[in-house]
């Protein structure tokens, strides 16, 4: 609906409107500099004789002229001279693990393992008064700030197994 209302109004006395733009005085262009006419080239021939003209003199210092040029020998970089410096991080052991040889052994200070992270997440929901917030920093090597706001948003899951006896079950038929 809104195409055919904008269409009607376009097309609204389109013949009209482009005579009178066509039958409007059209702005005379500003005048030239003499010098920026190329036809002042073709009013004198000696200077046209004068531009394609071949002077011998130029022709032989031109001859004379040699460029040798060679580039210089491409150097490899092999790497082991020159090293960036690298920024030494402290590490420090964990304190958990179960998996044996996959699980991780070196952890960089102010970070903490997947298994270490729940396992201080339970530790304070289990005991708040032993494992506070200044515990946890000073035994994990963490920021007091960084701690206290792991503590507000991660809550681990609490699983919960009920008795079978208690359970009640829908038994197959």
């Amino acid at each position: 609906m809104g195409g055919r209302l904008a269409r009607v109004f376009r097309t609204f006395n389109v013949e009209s409107r482009a005579r009178r733009e066509i039958s409007k005085e059209k702005p005379t262009p500003a005048p030239r500099h003499p010098t920026s006419r190329l036809d002042a080239l073709a009013d004198h021939p000696e200077i046209q004789k004068e531009i394609y003209r071949k002077d011998d003199r130029l022709l032989t210092l031109l001859k004379d002229v040699y460029v040798e040029s060679r580039d210089p020998p491409a150097r490899v970089k092999d790497g082991g001279g020159e090293h960036l410096p690298c920024k030494q991080e402290e590490k420090r052991l964990t304190k958990l693990g179960h998996l044996g040889d996959l699980d991780v052994k070196k952890v960089p200070k102010g970070k903490i393992s997947i298994v270490e992270a729940l396992t201080l997440l339970n530790n304070h929901k289990l005991h708040p008064q032993i494992w506070t917030a200044e515990k946890i920093a000073a035994e994990y090597s963490l920021e007091l700030k960084e701690v206290k706001s792991l503590l507000e948003f991660f809550i681990p899951f609490a699983v919960q197994e009920f008795p079978k006896d208690t359970k009640k079950a829908i038994k197959p038929t």
